[in-house]
């Protein structure tokens, strides 16, 4: 929720001061169209307005949510001409959010030669989606399904949604052979249970479980998520009623009970947390230098650069990089080249930097990074082997240098391909595994990338020498996947980051949690 106060804002009103108003505009991923989003209340006569109405926005890590705030003077028509402008920023979100405890000021600019004065932007987390909750059900004089035995009872939970609608939720285990059984206790979010809307229906059945598959209904119960959490004080008792059963019989009483024995809610931390607690994002870069990259110099060469457009690899590097900067606070990237002969001798190197500076391998914004790459492709001569040991390793000495969450690392790197040192780069990931770091692996070319499959870890959990990795760290996608017949680079780009780095929060949460790390309160 990304509030507002504009300052010392210039007065156009020549017999008072100005009545503004804060418009924010959504750019439309992969265009240059911008979208009215929501617009602040007027506050007469002010030049330091403090705005109340928030703008509520979907934030996704993994995308470039470009926002642009304008300030016209808030003459209550919406229409106002280019003179009364009062000036304009253009933020993405994610600068927002990575800025620290989630403030950031920024000059307003669009009337020439004035000074506009600033915009500061506040963005916060609504709370209501990060509640977690932990209940234990069981049951009283069930009615009896089983020809030979007692009822196999289990409960399934709904949620309701909006159009009347029902979504299952969550299914409990099922206990055998008992009309009163007691069900293990179960977590699952609030935002499962009922959205966040502590009033909405949730719909609970109670089946009799049976091996074929066609379990037998004993009956249901409803109730709401506000309900539910009364039984913090006492227990909650419902009817399980039948409706089939209630028309038929007269006497029908009910199908038995479900008593709610313990309820209870937790926060949890989510990476908006940790990122307004302070915890910042290191990105470091590795790029493939190897000969079966081709040429440079040649058109077919993967490195090939036309005055027209940019290689693949400087597309897939700027794509990720311009993500993850907003939320680096010193914007120094270190970025290594491996697989060439370096001067002035001619040593085949798998860790150089692409900078020239062994002392310091930091290059200044994604900008600098692309300059470094453009000026050792004309420097180094590509050979090989491909080996991505030495520069995880690397990564991994510099992310276990600090480990209580205050710094996360995320290594990508960029290859064609066939991997020349499996065995030692699945031990240097199963290492990693363990230390605050992410690697994000983009193929470029026409290779089969089985090998990176494997590294990648989301079907089967990577192993070296019998250790298993602690954390799925890694996230592989070939490029070519990206590039659509379109031709809108913008939209293809904007699909592999959002890929590549939707796996980012889920991962940095996982280190935190194993390790206990709690963020550092942001102040209110």
């Amino acid at each position: 929720t990304p509030g507002s106060s504009p300052r010392n804002l210039l007065d156009m009103d020549t017999f008072s001061k100005s009545d503004p108003v804060v418009v924010l505009f959504v750019q439309v991923s992969g265009s240059n169209e911008w979208k009215e989003f929501g617009r602040t209340e007027v506050i007469d006569n002010t030049l330091n307005p403090d705005f109340v109405r928030k703008f509520v926005l979907d934030y996704y890590f993994e995308e470039k949510q470009n926002l642009r705030f304008d300030v016209p003077p808030g003459s209550h028509s919406p229409l106002f001409g280019a003179q009364d402008f009062l000036g304009q920023t253009f933020v993405a979100l994610g600068e927002v959010i990575g800025s620290q405890r989630g403030r950031l000021e920024k000059p307003l600019t669009g009337v020439p030669g004035k000074r506009c004065g600033t915009i500061l932007l506040l963005a916060e987390e609504l709370s209501n989606c990060r509640d977690i909750v932990t209940m234990q059900l069981c049951a009283n004089k069930l009615d009896k399904k089983d020809f030979f035995g007692k009822s196999d009872p289990f409960l399934v939970f709904y949620r309701s949604n909006e159009d009347g609608t029902f979504t299952i939720c969550h299914k409990t285990e099922v206990v055998k052979n008992t009309l009163n059984p007691v069900w293990q206790p179960f977590t699952i979010p609030v935002r499962a249970l009922c959205n966040g809307d502590y009033d909405r229906t949730v719909k609970i059945d109670v089946y009799d479980w049976d091996r074929d598959g066609s379990h037998d209904f004993i009956g249901e119960f409803a109730t709401s998520y506000r309900e539910l959490s009364r039984a913090q004080s006492q227990f909650t008792v419902y009817e399980v009623l039948n409706p089939r059963k209630k028309c038929k019989k007269k006497k029908y009483v009910n199908s038995g009970t479900v008593t709610l024995l313990s309820f209870s809610v937790e926060s949890e931390f989510t990476f908006v947390d940790y990122i307004r607690g302070g915890t910042q994002l290191n990105f470091t870069v590795a790029i493939d230098f190897t000969a079966s990259n081709g040429l440079p110099s040649q058109p077919t060469s993967l490195h090939y650069v036309s005055p027209y457009q940019l290689s693949a690899y400087a597309l897939a590097l700027k794509a990720v990089g311009e993500i993850i900067q907003d939320y680096d606070s010193d914007k120094l990237f270190p970025a290594y080249g491996f697989g060439a002969k370096v001067p002035p001798d001619g040593k085949i190197s798998h860790q150089f930097p692409l900078n020239n500076n062994m002392e310091n391998p930091s290059c200044v914004g994604i900008e600098g990074v692309l300059e470094s790459y453009l000026q050792s492709l004309r420097t180094v001569q590509l050979y090989g082997p491909t080996n991505f040991a030495p520069v995880i390793n690397q990564v991994a000495g510099t992310a276990a240098q600090v480990t209580d969450g205050s710094q996360y690392h995320v290594l990508l790197i960029i290859t064609d391909g066939v991997i020349s040192d499996m065995l030692q780069t699945k031990e240097a990931i199963v290492t990693a595994s363990s230390l605050p770091m992410s690697i994000i692996i983009v193929g470029v070319g026409p290779a089969e990338f089985e090998a990176m499959e494997e590294l990648d870890g989301d079907e089967v959990r990577l192993s070296s020498r019998g250790r298993y990795a602690e954390r799925d760290i890694v996230q592989f996608v070939p490029f070519r996947d990206y590039v659509d017949d379109s031709g809108n680079q913008v939209l293809s780009m904007a699909r592999l980051a959002k890929d590549v780095l939707a796996e980012i929060p889920e991962q940095l949460l996982s280190y935190m949690k194993t390790r206990d790390i709690k963020p550092p309160r942001a102040d209110p």
